[in-house]
């Protein structure tokens, strides 16, 4: 998921430390289970530390960050309206990419804004719902983005694969029924995770480093049992990357495979490059994810997590429009008819 960070947790036993492993065993995952939450207060703010760095480098991250997040919005604002406006883009493959976009849009919008803001100061402040609902939103996106990925790769199947029923079975009314199958998965992967962190208590350290609310350095916080927070969470992430990457191999094995037996050269190339842009950002998105999640645990775990994860909300973001448009030569089209008429007014 977006945002989603490789957890270390500390088990005290005797003195002796352990870390979890992601997806741990049940049984063996508490946090400071003799901690006296008497002395516990109800915490209203929290406090982001954000990146830990000269403010010269913040200064040119700052530009950088904002660049990029200006080139994202444009880019897939763009792609949402070439293929709300031109008919040769009336197509389901460009039908699920503008919900991408838009998914693209909204989760950067929920996490660089704070990241920019923090990069501005030592520390931000955000309140406790603040916070709650940014980490909502974060990982409704993530999840939103697998099954959206899924779907995607499901079309190509289709179109690949059954060429001949594949405008009698990829109907207008299953393309509605899957984009909203998508948002709706979004919408209530996230809950249970997000009521558990609600509930957990922060008795004195309420500074998160880090420069969004993200699930690993909120357990880490917490002086309460975290065990149904993580066991929802990861529970649910266990379940739902390694299921819809599968899904993706499988469908791109197919595709593959029927690319294969094709006679002709440039028959191969053509059905290639009508997925290969999908294939590419699926690439880049389950990397990045399998990084953070299969990585073995290390002492600067926080720090790698905080570089995944501007690599995540940051570059990602940016290449996703970059690498659809650019190997696209619908959308290329599109953009050049746009450019045209500007120029001939």
């Amino acid at each position: 998921m977006h945002g989603t960070s490789q957890l270390e947790i500390e088990i005290s036993n005797e003195g002796v430390s352990q870390s979890s492993p992601v997806c741990p065993v049940l049984g063996q995952v508490s946090n400071h289970e003799n901690m006296e939450l008497q002395n516990s207060s109800e915490v209203t703010d929290f406090i982001l530390l954000g990146f830990h760095m000269s403010f010269g480098l913040k200064k040119l991250m700052f530009i950088l960050i904002l660049g990029s997040y200006l080139i994202t919005l444009i880019a897939n604002i763009l792609i949402i309206t070439l293929v709300q406006t031109n008919s040769q883009l009336q197509l389901p493959m460009y039908y699920f990419l503008s919900h991408f976009s838009a998914l693209e849009i909204g989760y950067t919008t929920v996490v660089i804004p704070k990241m920019l803001a923090g990069l501005m100061a030592e520390s931000i402040t955000i309140s406790r719902y603040g916070c709650m609902t940014q980490f909502y939103f974060v990982f409704f996106s993530g999840s939103i983005e697998n099954v959206l990925l899924v779907v995607m790769g499901y079309d190509r199947y289709l179109a690949i694969c059954n060429p001949l029923h594949y405008s009698s079975i990829m109907t207008q009314s299953l393309c509605y029924q899957l984009a909203f199958a998508s948002w709706m998965s979004g919408c209530l992967i996230p809950v249970m995770p997000t009521i558990w962190i609600s509930k957990l208590d922060f008795c004195h350290n309420t500074r998160i480093d880090h420069f969004f609310c993200d699930f690993g350095p909120l357990v880490k916080l917490s002086c309460s049992d975290t065990s149904m927070a993580i066991w929802t969470f990861f529970g649910q992430s266990c379940v739902l990357i390694p299921n819809c990457c599968l899904v993706i191999i499988v469908s791109y094995t197919f595709i593959i495979s029927a690319i294969m037996k094709i006679p002709s050269t440039t028959g191969r190339q053509k059905a290639f490059s009508t997925c290969v842009s999908h294939f590419t950002v699926v690439s880049i998105f389950y990397a990045t994810i399998i990084f953070m999640y299969v990585r073995p645990s290390a002492g600067n775990t926080l720090y790698v997590d905080k570089v995944i994860s501007v690599f995540y909300s940051v570059v990602t973001p940016l290449l996703n429009p970059i690498i659809y448009s650019l190997r696209n030569a619908s959308i290329k089209k599109a953009v050049q008819k746009i450019i045209n008429r500007l120029l001939e007014y």
